[in-house]
């Protein structure tokens, strides 16, 4: 069913502020792939945050024009399903994570601002630490410090009560 008038601009709209708000944007073509895995896809970028919805290119390419995302304009052929997140690295890791285990799922390309991305560039951004993943390992860290102290601290001290 084709959308009206109204109904694009909507749309184009939504996808505009997504892009707005995204760090990283990556195109995975979907052919031949069934309802149930599309649900688990689905299900596991709503778990990561990330923004995923299978669009019209022809809008998208409407949402990302002008923006540090406009170069993925020429990578947008053939049925695609869009990751948009605020996350650098979510979108790349959902849709390479899925890609791995279902091979009818095929990463196109992507985009951090500014910066156009092929598939390599996409796992490469997938292998990398998550924001969270690199706040708790910074927490974790900084824990350190004061817990090495304390240690020295007390190391010191037994040894000079044996003393």
């Amino acid at each position: 069913m084709s959308l009206n008038l109204t109904e694009k601009k909507a749309v184009v709209a939504e996808v505009s502020a997504q892009v707005a708000e995204a760090q990283a944007i990556v195109l995975a073509e979907y052919r031949g792939m069934g309802v149930a895995d599309m649900t688990v896809l689905r299900a596991d970028a709503r778990k990561s945050g990330v923004y995923l919805r299978v669009l019209k290119n022809s809008l998208v390419r409407r949402a990302v024009e002008g923006t540090a995302f406009s170069a993925l304009a020429d990578s947008m052929i053939g049925p695609l399903v869009f990751g948009i997140s605020s996350d650098p690295v979510a979108a790349a890791k959902v849709l390479n994570n899925f890609a791995k285990t279902n091979d009818k799922f095929v990463i196109k390309a992507g985009a951090i601002p500014n910066q156009l991305m092929d598939v390599a560039g996409v796992q490469a951004l997938a292998s990398t630490l998550s924001r969270d993943e690199l706040l708790a390992k910074f927490a974790r860290t900084l824990n350190e410090v004061p817990t090495k102290f304390a240690r020295a601290m007390a190391a010191i001290r037994d040894a000079k009560e044996a003393a």
